[in-house]
């Protein structure tokens, strides 16, 4: 049996095992919540190292990026050198070949088409799957400003954010991870009461894609029937976008037992079947092992009257209403 392991700054609230076969291997994949500590992250990580198969880092990224220009997170890649045997991942590899595909299945399915407005919460985090959002016409609104340093600057296009990210990123980089992403105890805040900073950039928008944390991060009290697209949540969390007023659900990864975890976890899973290290894997590999799996986006109603098409899922926003 292989063993898969995510290492993730996040909750350990959010902490899983499950035992699925894939591709005649049998799998055992689990996640280890270090409640934000690096120091505790780093532990782990070196007392995994040797004993298993591959291993995902969750809650962090050691790479994001912006057209061809690729950033290396001072925090993540701390934790990346950490593991000196064992194949180590970020989820990276997936987020630009899964996520891209999932983009071209909803165009297929008609919920993404041209001019459907699309609030991407990190385009610098799943950068495949803004170039694939660009190229089926939608409408973006980019929030790596808002969602990750606060500032209320809305970017539309992904060229602007090359420009803004070539001025930024050698600061930000250096930043404490923490403090342009939840982790920690930071995921299980409760949302306040009132209306979120950022709640009209969400009602203006048909479809919000991206990683959950940062989406709830400022997720309003009501939704007005929008498609989210993104992954690693929990019955919780679909409870609680249910209760927002939430449309379509939409995860990139599968669900095993009421959970989908990261694409960190799933890009470890693929490392482990392929027993190459993490820089040797090709686009090409994973795109063949996602034939072979024939991995869908699961789509769930969460309005039982929801009409079909996301350009006709919700009102146009009235910021004067």
């Amino acid at each position: 049996m292989k063993k898969v392991v995510s290492v993730s700054l996040g909750s350990s609230k959010r902490n899983h095992m499950v035992r699925v076969t894939l591709l005649g291997e049998e799998f055992e994949i689990s996640r280890i919540g270090t409640d934000g500590s690096m120091d505790k992250a780093m532990s782990i990580l070196k007392e995994l190292d040797g004993q298993v198969d591959a291993i995902g880092l969750g809650g962090i990224d050691v790479y994001l990026q912006a057209g061809h220009n690729r950033y290396i997170l001072r925090d993540g890649w701390r934790l990346l050198q950490t593991v000196k045997h064992t194949p180590v991942v970020d989820g990276s590899g997936l987020k630009n070949t899964l996520e891209r595909q999932a983009v071209a299945y909803l165009v297929r399915q008609g919920l993404l088409q041209q001019g459907t407005r699309v609030l991407l919460v990190s385009a610098m985090d799943r950068f495949g799957m803004a170039e694939a959002l660009a190229e089926a016409g939608c409408c973006l609104t980019l929030g790596d400003l808002m969602f990750a340093l606060g500032i209320p600057i809305p970017l539309r296009s992904l060229d602007k954010l090359q420009t803004v990210a070539a001025k930024l990123m050698p600061i930000v980089a250096r930043l404490p991870f923490h403090l342009i992403y939840p982790t920690g105890r930071q995921q299980e805040k409760q949302r306040p009461d009132g209306e979120s900073r950022f709640a009209k950039y969400y009602l203006a928008a048909d479809v919000v894609a991206g990683d959950y944390h940062l989406i709830r991060k400022h997720l309003p009290n009501r939704l007005n029937g929008q498609l989210i697209l993104t992954n690693t949540t929990t019955r919780d969390d679909v409870t609680e976008l249910m209760e927002c007023g939430a449309g379509l659900l939409v995860t990139t990864t599968p669900e095993w037992q009421g959970r989908t975890f990261g694409t960190n976890v799933m890009e470890a899973v693929f490392v482990a079947l392929l027993n190459k290290p993490w820089p040797a894997v090709t686009v090409a590999e994973y795109n063949a092992l996602l034939q072979q799996l024939n991995w869908q986006p699961k789509i769930v109603k969460l309005r039982p009257a929801l009409s079909e098409g996301a350009g006709r899922v919700n009102q146009p926003y009235n910021p004067k209403a």
